[in-house]
C-alpha cells in the first residue's frame, strides 16, 4: 500500500492509505458509538472521526458505519467493508469506486 498523496502530490495523511487494487481507499477509522446524532468529525488522532447513534451491538454499530460512508461517499454499501477492527472502536475501512480526493473532501468538510 501507499500513502496517500505520495504519488499524486497530494498531502500526505497517515489514516488514509491507497488499496493495492485500482479504485480502492483504506480509511482508518474512530468510531463513537451511541452518539446523540451520526455525523464525521473530521480527522482526529491519526482516524477519521465517526459518531454514530447506533449501538456497539450484534454489529448494528459496524452496518450503521457502512451505510453512513456509503451515503456521504456516493457508492453503494456494498463498496464499503470493514477490513480490521470489527469489535473494536478503531477500525480500517476499504471503500471500493471512489477517489482519495473524494475522501479527502469528506474529512476536510468538518464535522456534519
Amino acid at each position: 500500500m501507499l500513502d496517500a498523496g505520495k504519488d499524486k502530490g497530494l498531502p500526505q495523511s497517515p489514516w488514509l492509505r491507497l488499496g493495492s487494487t485500482e479504485g480502492s481507499v483504506l480509511i482508518c477509522v474512530r468510531v463513537t458509538p451511541r452518539a446523540s446524532r451520526d455525523g464525521i468529525d473530521g480527522v482526529v488522532a491519526d482516524a477519521l472521526r465517526v459518531r454514530l447513534q447506533a449501538p456497539p451491538v450484534e454489529g448494528r454499530a459496524n452496518a450503521a458505519l457502512c451505510r453512513l460512508l456509503a451515503e456521504r461517499l456516493n457508492v453503494p454499501q456494498s463498496a464499503v467493508r470493514i477490513v480490521a477492527g470489527e469489535h473494536s472502536r478503531l477500525k480500517r475501512l476499504e471503500v471500493r469506486g471512489v477517489s482519495l480526493e473524494r475522501v479527502l473532501q469528506l474529512a476536510a468538510a468538518g464535522p456534519r
